[in-house]
């Protein structure tokens, strides 16, 4: 475009704000006229005047608001409104939709054949900012770099038929016999056999915990969520529900006939060189049933305990505690923070051939090798308590509780600690320490939880900052001053914050790591446990003799680069 029009009223913007030299400026005006390309794009190209001058200086000139996008993430949903090629070549960005009103960030403010285009494609009224290219460019980039890194739709609907291998398939009982063989052939269509085998490749590539199906009014909501954070996918077509969900309940042996009740089933797959078990949950709404996927991978899991990274303090004292003929040992923590995971590994490490182990779970997450797993099932009368019962009488060596949940389970778990067993446990509270007055809360005398509990710790999954696009950033006083932080921690030290590419969906982290607060019970703990110390007092004394708390030990990953301050800070707060 030409810019005669314009270029004298933007000439004198420039000056009076004082962005670059007049000298300069009326040299690459007479450059720019000569060789017809636009001063602002030149401008800015060779450097002479800073892009977000220019942006304001466009902004005055045209009245257009301006706006900022280097930490900017745009809505799938909204992104989905246009075709990636019409947002490739205008160069545009939406950046939010109210009522009948769509906003979208133009690197070319003069482009209005592209604001018309984009009102007939959506029929909503288009609110055009100013943003600078780089930043459009860099966006857009980052968008469909995501569906790049993962897999294309086309070839995956061609080749994962035979991707994805099924271990086991289910039957339906008898009932609505026409419904049922409708949804039948349906849900065995190869069509939806791909989209579903699609789903599940697409969600190991990304390393996916959970893979959401979420039926809504005019659509089916796809998200996976990876590293603790929902990250959104295309959403799938609404006429395709019913034979997805039926897909998915086949495979997980579950009634396709029942849509009233929630319901959970299991099935294992071989897929891009991995066997996987998928655990799946299907809750009713009023849009049809929701399906969570969860992904369990064996080959995710540490072979011991050295493999969770812990801090020397911490890794001694767990090694220590698993070594011991009997006692209990007690993982406390928030649902999802890795708990059976670091059960599991100190049971790969004391899984011995001349070691007897039994577990009892609910649900079985993971199916270990010459490990004896019990399944809980309350709705026949198999509780954690009667499933204890009976395996005193199997003659183990090694007991793991999935979690003690009452008085009765807490009762036998210390009598089989005292009987010469050695007990592991899960337990919800918020520390370790917490963790012990709440088994005295729990009706435990205190002399025989002096005598028996060897070990308590409470753990936190922390996100790790994506090492591709971490970047420095300043200190955060005010963050510092509102959760009592004292900012000297951090003298000397470079602080890190998220960025956002492709590596990590945009999110800025990519991977968890284990935050840990580790109490060894030793004497002066055991006589505070006597005393029923309160958990201020048996904290205290447990940091006077080297335990690091999860706030500090979220604060030596800050220190590390690992992770930011922010995310260190939301992991460890408690409410």
């Amino acid at each position: 475009m030409d810019n005669k029009p314009f270029g004298g009223k933007l000439l004198d913007i420039l000056q009076r704000n004082k962005s670059i030299d007049p000298e300069v400026l009326i040299k690459a005006d007479e450059e720019t006229r000569a060789s017809g390309v636009r001063l602002e794009s030149y401008l800015v190209e060779k450097n002479l005047v800073p892009s977000t001058e220019m942006i304001l200086a466009l902004s005055e000139y045209l009245n257009m608001a301006p706006i900022n996008l280097a930490h900017f993430t745009p809505d799938t949903h909204l992104v989905e409104l246009i075709p990636r090629e019409t947002l490739n070549h205008c160069q545009l960005v939406p950046i939010a939709k109210t009522g009948k009103n769509l906003t979208v960030a133009l690197s070319d403010p003069f482009d209005i054949m592209a604001i018309d285009k984009i009102h007939t494609l959506t029929g909503l009224d288009i609110i055009p900012l100013i943003a600078s290219e780089k930043d459009v460019k860099d966006i857009l980039a980052r968008s469909f770099a995501v569906e790049a890194n993962t897999l294309d739709m086309k070839d995956i609907m061609k080749e994962s038929e035979n991707d994805v291998e099924v271990g086991a398939q289910g039957q339906q009982d008898d009932g609505d016999k026409q419904t049922l063989e409708e949804m039948m052939e349906t849900a065995q269509d190869a069509p939806v056999i791909r989209m579903v085998n699609m789903i599940l490749i697409e969600a190991i590539k990304m390393k996916t915990a959970d893979i959401c199906i979420e039926p809504q009014e005019d659509c089916v909501r796809l998200r996976y969520k990876i590293d603790g954070s929902m990250v959104e996918r295309p959403n799938l077509q609404k006429n395709l529900q019913s034979a997805i969900i039926s897909r998915i309940k086949i495979m997980s042996d579950i009634d396709i006939g029942e849509q009233r009740i929630p319901q959970d089933g299991r099935f294992r797959i071989q897929a891009l060189g991995k066997k996987l078990d998928m655990r799946v949950s299907v809750l009713p709404t009023i849009f049809g049933g929701r399906v969570v996927m969860r992904i369990l991978d064996k080959g995710a899991l540490f072979p011991n305990l050295s493999g969770l990274g812990l801090e020397e303090h911490a890794d001694k004292a767990m090694s220590y505690a698993i070594s011991q003929p009997h006692g209990i040992i007690l993982v406390t923590g928030p649902t999802g923070s890795g708990k059976t995971t670091t059960l599991y590994s100190c049971l790969q490490e004391l899984n011995k051939p001349d070691v007897n182990i039994v577990t009892c779970e609910d649900p079985v997450e993971y199916q270990l090798p010459r490990v004896n797993q019990v399944r809980i099932h309350t709705e026949v009368g198999l509780t954690f308590s009667s499933a204890l019962r009976a395996i005193l009488r199997q003659d183990p060596d090694i007991i793991l509780i999935g979690e003690i949940r009452d008085s009765e389970t807490c009762e036998i778990a210390v009598k089989a600690a005292l009987t010469g067993h050695l007990v592991l446990s899960t337990l919800h509270a918020n520390e370790s320490a917490g963790a012990i007055t709440r088994l005295l809360d729990m009706g435990v005398e205190p002399f025989l939880m002096a005598s028996s509990l060897i070990l308590a710790q409470a753990q936190r999954l922390c996100k790790k900052l994506c090492p591709a696009c971490k970047k420095e950033t300043s200190l955060n006083l005010k963050l510092c001053e509102e959760h009592k932080i004292d900012p000297a921690l951090f003298k000397e030290v470079k602080i890190y914050g998220p960025g956002g590419c492709p590596k990590c969906h945009g999110i800025g982290y990519k991977g968890r790591t284990a935050i840990m607060e580790v109490l060894p019970v030793d004497e002066n703990i055991r006589l505070l446990i006597l005393k029923q110390a309160i958990t201020d007092e048996l904290r205290q004394k447990a940091q006077e003799q080297g335990m690091i708390t999860l706030r500090d030990s979220a604060l030596l990953k800050v220190k590390e680069g690992t992770t930011s301050l922010d995310a260190a800070v939301k992991i460890t707060t408690v409410d």
